[in-house]
């Protein structure tokens, strides 16, 4: 990130740029009125006048102020990682203490059973990101029977991608692109395999659009498969439904439970090698408490901080779809997922259920 700060030397400004605060220094007397013509100067004078009048600023004073900052920047993230980290409840309307969130909304969801467990603002509809990616993977298999095929990346699904790993005119089979959608989220893949589908890239986005219908996820609608847009939204009741539908899925199911994947492209650039990794840390963790069925992370501005996940509880039991969307960090996601998932085998276990129904009081 860039600031800057402005010089004032008679009635010119420079701007520079640096790391740092804003700041803005004026010095010089460009705005004194002067009755009587200035003597000649010569050269030399005029530049010793300007030397003068710019600010000293040592190495050993750049120094410190990038230390001052980055001890800034850690305490702030210091403090980030505690408030996450610690779990907040509140007691809702019949007595009950359930989680008090930080995101804008979440849910438990038990997709055998349909119940709802525990939500806040479920049915809100919001921006969704790049979870959007997991109903692209699902409309593109519907009509991929050829998962070896390969297909050329084009200038098209590179610009302006974001998060890409991928360079025009490298060939790609279709497998590694939808390891590219579901693991690093990889935007160039998914409009590749939007553009390849037999429905074309326009027609892609009708069948999204139609699937969620099909599925009956009514407060979902889709303008690109990437995410990138904010116009692509959803609830944390739909995502849900739709996590807990692509994690058993066979295909699907098994990308999003891969922590690490490595392949090579083919083509011109033939033999690069390209290893990525889940955006999912729950299942980068490796943790041996919860086992993570399915998942995708989504950000963009508008979105915050999204994660829709199926997981089953530490004591065992039946797959549950936990969405968080709107959390304030990276780290935040992740944690709220983990305190909702604590929260409710801690109840379970209290109360010898399988899985109680709580409602947040709205």
């Amino acid at each position: 990130m860039f600031h800057s700060w402005t010089y004032k030397i008679g009635v010119t400004r420079v701007t520079a740029l640096w790391l740092g605060v804003s700041v803005a220094a004026v010095t010089g007397a460009g705005a004194e009125t002067v009755k009587r013509p200035a003597p000649l100067r010569t050269v030399a004078a005029q530049s010793a006048s300007t030397a003068v009048s710019k600010p000293k600023s040592t190495g050993a004073a750049k120094a410190r102020a990038r230390v001052a900052r980055i001890r800034a920047s850690r305490a702030r993230s210091a403090r980030l990682l505690a408030e996450a980290s610690t779990p907040r409840y509140r007691t809702d309307a019949t007595g009950n203490v359930v989680p008090d969130i930080r995101a804008a909304a979440a849910i438990i969801y038990d997709p055998a059973s349909g119940k709802v467990l525990w939500e806040e603002n479920s049915q809100d509809e919001r921006s969704i990101a790049s979870i959007t990616k997991v109903m692209t993977a699902i409309v593109f298999l519907e009509s991929a029977t050829d998962l070896d095929q390969e297909v050329v990346i084009t200038r098209a699904d590179t610009r302006s991608a974001s998060t890409t790993y991928l360079r025009t005119n490298d060939r790609i089979r279709v497998s590694d692109l939808l390891h590219l959608l579901l693991l690093p989220s990889d935007n160039a893949a998914a409009r590749a395999l939007a553009r390849v589908s037999p429905l074309g890239y326009d027609g892609f986005i009708a069948r999204m659009n139609q699937k969620a219908d099909d599925l009956g996820l009514n407060h979902t609608a889709y303008v690109d498969p990437s995410g990138l847009f904010s116009d692509n939204i959803s609830s944390a009741y739909d995502m849900a439904r739709l996590i807990a539908f692509a994690g058993e899925d066979d295909r699907i199911g098994p990308i999003m439970r891969t922590p690490e994947y490595s392949f090579r492209t083919t083509g011109p650039r033939a033999g690069r090698p390209i290893t990525v990794r889940s955006t999912n840390q729950i299942l980068r963790a490796g943790a041996g408490d919860v086992e993570v069925r399915g998942g995708k992370t989504g950000f963009i501005t508008k979105a915050g901080y999204c994660l829709a996940t199926l997981l089953k509880l530490p004591q065992g039991g039946p797959s549950l779809a936990v969405v968080v969307l709107g959390a304030n960090s990276n780290l935040g996601r992740f944690w709220e997922t983990r305190h909702l998932l604590s929260w409710l085998s801690e109840r379970t276990q209290m109360l010898g259920l399988t899985t109680p129904a709580v409602s947040a009081a709205k």
